[in-house]
């Protein structure tokens, strides 16, 4: 049985850092992409995916070079005893570096491809609650290693435990909820604008919205006016930011010259 080597498969060395491994690991995907090869392009790139899930993590990795050191060529044997397939790939950026790649190079996107590659043990997932927002993948098994022994159960309960899991947790590509940024801008009105009120039609450039402002009676100059929910769109299923709109009166001539008069000692 031909033993693999993690650091090998993406020919780096033990001390690579995690930037060069990543490199690595993208010229490979390219390189081999099913898309590019059809023969054989799926089994390797199922063996360019796990070296790669297991060394870009620092934990996974240190485990693995612990049994590397102790085991030598049988390392990779030890470590798949021990870890799941679901193991090794939670918390992997594979998904999003397949992304990147067919948004580059006009590849197939990264469902089709992992379907085709992993079959049935492949299964991509998006969740929305309240304030809580994810996507990612799970693998349910069946595409190399034993399994960890002492585990019973049927496999729907295994996948059921690992999706419950999951949403506790997170991993695979999961994307936290963030608030979108707030936003400013002016409004300009006569003093007879300001002083009446009502409803003021504005149209917001930078976002391209158009609102119907409701300016309160004797607004001042300078004062801010708070629309919430009106800013920069949030991600990750969160909220809008607010925007805050500046007043600036706008005075005729004679106003003007009797504001300075009025400010001199």
């Amino acid at each position: 049985m031909n033993q693999i080597d993690y650091y090998q498969v993406l020919g780096v060395s033990p001390q690579a850092s995690p930037k060069e491994i990543k490199e690595a690991f993208r010229q490979l995907a390219l390189k081999y992409h099913p898309d590019r090869n059809p023969g054989d392009g799926a089994e390797r790139m199922k063996t360019i995916n796990e070296a790669y899930a297991v060394l870009s993590n620092s934990r996974r990795r240190a485990e693995y070079d612990t049994l590397r050191q102790q085991f030598g060529d049988t390392a990779h044997t030890h470590f798949r005893t021990s870890h799941s397939d679901q193991d090794i790939f939670r918390g992997s950026d594979i998904d999003q570096i397949f992304e990147e790649l067919a948004r580059a190079f006009g590849l197939r996107g990264v469902d089709e491809i992992f379907k085709d590659v992993y079959g049935p043990h492949y299964r991509r997932f998006e969740f929305r609650r309240p304030g809580m927002f994810g996507r990612g993948f799970v693998f349910t098994g069946g595409f190399g290693g034993k399994r960890p022994q002492g585990v019973n159960g049927s496999r729907s309960q295994r996948t059921l435990g690992q999706f419950a899991r999951l949403l506790k947790t997170g991993f695979g590509g999961t994307t936290a909820p963030k608030r979108g940024r707030d936003s400013t801008d002016t409004i300009r009105l006569s003093e007879e604008q300001a002083a009446r009120g009502g409803p003021w039609a504005y149209t917001h450039q930078k976002l391209g919205k158009k609102l119907v402002v409701k300016i309160p009676p004797g607004v001042r100059d300078g004062q801010r006016i708070r629309l919430s929910g009106m800013g920069m769109p949030g991600s990750g299923g969160g909220p809008a930011g607010d925007l805050y709109l500046k007043v600036v009166i706008h005075r005729g001539l004679w106003e003007r010259i009797k504001g300075l008069f009025k400010r001199r000692p």
